[in-house]
């Protein structure tokens, strides 16, 4: 704690570490003067003149002579940091401490507290268990393979393999063909490590990539993401659907065979399909998971037919359109790009195979019905990205050495190897495709045959069969996938109207209503028959999952959480960055509009989710990165030295229990929200064992009623044997950094005549400790008094208004709760203050009496700034001389105006220094005559024997001293009633009782008439006696 330094330190003082002892404190040693008494002859806030009480102003406004002094604007010149105190202003310590003849030793610079470097004991990490339950019927599980593998390469696979790739490796050649594919490869395999990172990161249940994302990034974005996964899943399998059923339509129209007309057998054929694969998905997992197997078998077959037809020599029919298996003058040729059309461009043909990359998530989907998803979605995913990829090379390499680009499909288009006028490599196969080529009318080749695969396999109609297979596999993996991830949502409530479908059904928990749901969507969509507009749409949403999927993976690494833990470790922070930059490049790549479409939707839902805040806490990366951030911006802080223009008043608010005194939190809340550090604190009164557990019970239940009472503070308790000492160890140890306290705000003792004498010492000792580590100080006093807890619980502090009585604090009958419990606190029923209501347009009143650095201006300013009390008028009352009125208001005036805080309205008050009415006097003396030490002027040593173990006694000379200051706060009681009866707040400068020199009882008498019978709060403030405002820029 600072102290003056002295010449002769005793030794009792230098052990106590820099912290005063309440004996030291009171400055008085037994049977003689303390070491901090004065001199003779040198008197504290005496009607004799001192070398600091030189102010000949303050002598004629208040007419007495005091060390105080009014504000003045040489006091803020030349200020540049919080700290430097103007030259005439006197230091805390002067105004505080015992004065000492040698003004060497007044304002020489105190030393800083020493502060405690201890850090709280950090719990144990708890995570949330199972509940108990019944054995229940062991569902079925899948491996890697089946659960996987095959569901992720049958989602990979889709027509554009059979259709698109002859096609796109005609017009990008082999070369940028393969390019292409390693490009998209790439995405999707850094996706697959980052999904293998994720998924071996802790427990995976079901939800698929919901459940990944929102574990990771948390509720918003994974919200937002699982809600349009799913969406888009659905639709996904109408799109499926849709690409089977036009095949399907084209062999019908190839027989002559149409249904009804081309348009309406696409939605025929789509319903039926789509209610046969329902009824295979509700027949349960294990049937589903059989029909992907015939699937993928078939795709196989499909494949094998394709390759071994490249190897079977060519037929005279497929010659004439283009085969001619396996030649390296075809391969070269074809090696090189050759655009075509609109779309032959790298990017147009990359943005038209990119999706057939996708679908690597259909594993990670089916999660919760995985043996060991940390096993299976790694391995299977990986290993799927492996040999699609391996099959997509394959295949682009083959047909590209198989067949020519140009072919007219014309059996009489056969010639002699050489005959003059044949352009083109099949001139030397005996085939001319001259004409058509050069009139781009070739009907067959793989620039203009898409069947091109079927035309060159063993057998064309397996070729159909795999396409059957692909579209149906994936029709199938996307109807089990929206609603397994759509139940998982469902179940975590974060929109509303949605639980119902998150039911379970049978021994998998089976979404049997999110199924029925995903079926109309896919209906609905069918029906439509035109996907064109939807379908750029349900590619960006997947690009968005995989987007989010990368961030969420370098997100964790980059927080460096200690509960990221991944047993998947070959994986790259940064490559997951570039993966997720490269994901919504592609967004953009493929369909601008669509790209801002899905942006648009996921940033809606985000700030849904964002405005409910749901009461959810899933560990996510996101909370690391918030501690992150605060750690390095309070470390950094730290680095900055303090200014003026960046005060801000941290208030360490003494709430005991915040439920108890919400009027306080309310004000201090009020003034502090976005702006400043406010930390109530609690002194455990008892023994550490005793008290401990206790604290650890309720700080969880405290700090979740500020938040629902929407207090922007923080709430720490102590265990100390009294409250003096627990608030001397929140004083200094409070805070973090420069996130400390400077300002100790407080609740007014209204019992303090009836409580014990120490609870009173105690009381006022807490205000000189605050003094003493530089610290100001607001009291707040209310009419109806600050306690509305009706029940008090062991650990309330007796000494704040324990013995008061329930009924005088106005809480209507109701119980306070069992602080004991946190659930019980955070649901209590908050109690409503003034400070909550609007105050319309009454006043906000400040008494600046004297300059404390400017502490009782700001906070009225603060207050003013908000909605409720915006309408309020702010009037400053200063103390003056009658015939200097104007002189006097307009250099306050002028000194506000500096300021810049609005203050407009300043009154003097000539009066201050009248004599108070007799009646009011006599209540005083009525009010401090039971503390009297009555002891008829005598010697100080007998004094001090007399008052041995009851320093709270007013010995007749420190009545007599103290006179003048007395009957000043009578006289500014009476003019605060005359101006101030109906104001919405009164703010005065708080009276500072010299330590060692103010019994605790004057002190507290003065303050009990200074502020009794108003009816407005009343908020006594005092700073540091250092700068908290400028009129400078630098």
């Amino acid at each position: 704690m600072a102290e003056l330094p002295v010449p002769e330190l005793p030794a009792v003082l230098s052990r106590s570490s820099g912290r005063f002892t309440i004996s030291t404190l009171l400055g008085m040693e037994e049977g003689g003067r303390g070491p901090y008494a004065p001199a003779e002859g040198v008197g504290c806030d005496s009607a004799h003149p001192t070398h600091l009480s030189g102010s000949t102003l303050c002598t004629r406004t208040f007419g007495y002579n005091t060390v105080d002094v009014v504000p003045a604007y040489e006091h803020y010149a030349n200020s540049k940091g919080v700290g430097d105190a103007g030259k005439s202003r006197p230091s805390l310590a002067d105004l505080h401490s015992i004065l000492k003849p040698d003004p060497g030793h007044l304002r020489a610079p105190a030393s800083d507290p020493q502060r405690s470097n201890g850090l709280p004991e950090a719990g144990p990490e708890e995570a949330p268990g199972e509940p108990g339950r019944a054995p229940a019927p062991e569902p079925v599980r899948f491996g890697w393979v089946k659960g996987v593998m095959i569901r992720c390469m049958l989602n990979i696979w889709g027509v554009i393999l059979y259709l698109r790739l002859p096609w796109i490796t005609a017009q990008a050649g082999i070369a940028l063909t393969w390019l292409i594919i390693l490009m998209s490869v790439t995405v999707t395999t850094i996706t697959g490590l980052s999904i293998s990172a994720i998924s071996t990161n802790g427990k995976v249940k079901s939800g698929g990539t919901y459940f990944l994302i929102s574990r990771s990034l948390g509720p918003e974005l994974g919200g937002s993401i699982g809600l349009i996964f799913a969406f888009a899943n659905a639709v996904a399998v109408a799109m499926h659907t849709v690409g089977f059923a036009e095949t399907v339509r084209d062999l019908l129209q190839e027989h002559n065979s149409l249904i009804v007309d081309p348009t309406n057998d696409i939605r025929i054929i789509g319903v039926v399909t789509v209610t046969v694969l329902l009824g295979i998905s509700l027949a349960g997992m294990e049937w589903e998971a059989k029909a992907q197997i015939l699937f993928f078998l078939v795709i196989l077959v499909s494949f094998i037919n394709y390759l071994v037809g490249t190897v079977i020599p060519a037929s005279a029919e497929k010659q004439a359109k283009g085969f001619f298996s396996y030649r390296a003058e075809i391969f070269a040729q074809n090696f090189v790009p050759n655009w075509r059309g609109p779309e032959g461009s790298f990017f147009g043909l990359f943005s038209i195979f990119f999706p057939s990359a996708t679908g690597i998530l259909a594993g990670a989907n089916i999660s919760g019905d995985l043996k060991d998803p940390a096993v299976a979605i790694p391995k299977g995913t990986l290993m799927a990205i492996f040999w699609t990829t391996m099959s997509y090379l394959v295949l682009s390499a083959t047909i590209g050495a198989c067949v020519v680009r140009d072919a007219s499909g014309s059996l009489n288009d056969s010639v002699a190897v050489g005959s003059p006028g044949c352009e083109g490599l099949a001139c030397d196969y005996g085939w001319n495709f001259t004409a058509c080529a050069q009139r781009q009318s070739c009907r067959y080749g793989l620039s203009n045959y898409y069947q091109s695969m079927s035309m060159v396999s063993a057998f064309g109609p397996l070729i159909t069969a795999g396409i059957f297979g692909a579209t149906l596999s994936s029709a199938l993996a996307c109807l089990v996938s929206a609603p397994k991830v759509f139940q998982c949502l469902c179940r975590d409530q974060l929109y509303p109207l949605i639980g119902f479908f998150g039911k379970g059904y049978g021994r998998n928990s089976e979404p049997i209503r999110g199924y029925m749901l995903t079926y109309v969507i896919a209906v609905g969509f069918i029906l439509i028959a035109e996907l064109n507009a939807i379908a750029p749409i349900i590619s960006n949403f997947f690009l968005c999952s995989y987007a989010l999927i990368n961030f969420s993976c370098f997100h964790a690494s980059i927080t460096n959480s200690p509960g990221w833990r991944p047993s998947f470790r070959y994986y790259s922070k940064w490559a997951a960055l570039f993966g997720a930059v490269v994901s919504v490049v592609i967004m953009f790549l493929l369909t601008w509009w669509a790209a801002l479409i899905a942006f648009g939707i996921v940033v809606f839902l985000l700030g849904y989710v964002l405005y409910k805040k749901p009461d959810v806490n899933w560990g996510s990366s996101m909370q690391a990165s918030s501690y992150n951030m605060a750690l390095n911006y309070s470390v950094g802080l730290s680095e900055v030295d303090e200014h003026i223009k960046n005060y801000r008043p941290q208030c360490l608010v003494l709430t005991g229990p915040p439920n108890f005194r919400p009027a306080l939190v309310d004000f201090v809340g009020t003034f502090t929200k976005n702006l400043s550090l406010m930390l109530c604190g609690n002194v455990l009164i008892g023994p550490r064992k005793q008290k401990t557990p206790e604290s650890r019970l309720t700080a969880d239940g405290h700090t979740k009623w500020l938040m629902k009472r929407k207090i922007k503070a923080f709430y720490t308790d102590v265990v100390a044997e009294d409250l003096r000492s627990g608030v001397q160890m929140l004083i200094q140890a409070a805070g973090l950094g420069k996130m400390r306290p400077n300002m100790l705000v407080l609740g007014y003792k209204r019992n303090w005549r009836t409580v014990s004498p120490q609870s009173l010492e105690d009381y006022v000792g807490i205000l000189h400790d605050a003094f003493d580590f530089k610290y100001g100080v607001c009291l707040m006093r209310m009419k109806e008094g600050l306690n509305v807890s009706r029940v008090m619980q062991a650990h309330v502090n007796p000494t704040f208004e324990a013995a008061e009585h329930p009924e005088e604090n106005g809480t209507g009958g109701r119980a306070a709760p069992d602080t004991a419990d946190p659930a019980a606190l955070a649901g209590e029923q908050q109690a409503s203050t003034i400070f909550q209501s609007e105050q319309g347009k009454k006043t906000i009143d400040i008494y600046w009496l004297f300059d404390d650095g400017g502490l009782t201006l700001l906070i009225p300013y603060l207050l003013g700034r908000k909605k409720r009390w915006g309408k309020c008028k702010i009037r400053v009352f200063v103390g003056g001389q009658i015939n200097r009125m104007d002189e006097e208001r307009k250099a306050i005036v002028s000194l506000l105006s500096k300021f810049r805080l609005g203050f407009h309205e300043v009154h003097i008050l000539p009066d201050i220094n009248q004599k108070p009415r007799p009646e009011h006097i006599r209540r005083f003396d009525d009010l401090i005559a039971p503390f009297r030490l009555n002891d008829g002027f005598k010697d100080e040593a007998t004094v001090n024997e007399m008052r041995q173990g009851c320093p709270w006694k007013i010995s007749d000379e420190e009545v007599n001293k103290n006179r003048a200051k007395s009957l000043r706060q009578v006289r500014l009681n009476e003019i605060l009633l005359d101006y101030s009866r109906d104001a919405a707040l009164i703010a005065i400068t708080l009276p500072i009782g010299r330590k060692g020199r103010c019994p605790s009882s004057l002190y507290m008498a003065w303050l009990e008439t200074l502020s009794q019978d108003l009816r407005p709060p009343v908020i006594l403030t005092r700073g540091n006696q250092e700068n908290v405002l400028t009129f400078y820029c630098q």
